[in-house]
C-alpha cells in the first residue's frame, strides 16, 4: 500500500538531525546513493537544502547550489512509497522558485538516461537537453551517462 497526501506538504531547510530520514530514502530510492557525509557537506557548504514533509514525514528532499549566476540541481528525491504524487513537480517548483530569487539565469541538472519518470517530469516543466556527460554516474556494469538538462529562468 503506498503513502497518500491527506494534509499539504511542507518544505523547509535540510538540518544534521535529518540526515538520518534523508540518507535512509537515499539508500532505497538510489543504487549508488549519497553519503551521510554528502548531505552534510551540502549544508555546511550553505547550499540550499530542502526537506518536504507531509503530516511531520520526511517524504522528498533535495540539494541545490548556486553560484555565477547558474543553479545547479544536486538531488531530488522521493521516497518509494511517497512517488508519483507530485512531490517531485512541487518540490522542483520549490528550487525554480530558490533559483529565480537569487537571480540565477539557468537552472542546470543531471539525469540518468534510464530514469524516464525523472526525464519526464522536468521536460514538462521545461528544462531541455544540452549535453551528455559521458560515464558520469556508478552502474551496475560500469558507468552509465548523464543528460544535462537545462531550464532558463
Amino acid at each position: 500500500m503506498s503513502a497518500q497526501l491527506d494534509t499539504a506538504p511542507v518544505v523547509r531547510p535540510m538540518r544534521a538531525t535529518d540526515l538520518d530520514a534523508v540518507v535512509a530514502v537515499e539508500e532505497v530510492v538510489y543504487p549508488f546513493p549519497w553519503t551521510r557525509g554528502n548531505f552534510g557537506d551540502s549544508i555546511k557548504a550553505g547550499y540550499h537544502c530542502r526537506v518536504c514533509e507531509v503530516a511531520g514525514e520526511l517524504v522528498a528532499y533535495g540539494v541545490m547550489m548556486i553560484g555565477a549566476d547558474e543553479a545547479h540541481l544536486l538531488n531530488l528525491s522521493v521516497a518509494a512509497e511517497w512517488q508519483r504524487q507530485g512531490l517531485g513537480r512541487f518540490l522542483l517548483h520549490h528550487f525554480v522558485r530558490i533559483a529565480r530569487d537569487c537571480r540565477a539565469g539557468m537552472m542546470y541538472l543531471e539525469v540518468r538516461p534510464t530514469n524516464t519518470a525523472a526525464r519526464t517530469l522536468y521536460e514538462s516543466e521545461g528544462f531541455h537537453e544540452i549535453a551528455l556527460r559521458r560515464n558520469y554516474y556508478p552502474a551496475e556494469n560500469g558507468r552509465e551517462h548523464a543528460v544535462v538538462m537545462g531550464l532558463t529562468l
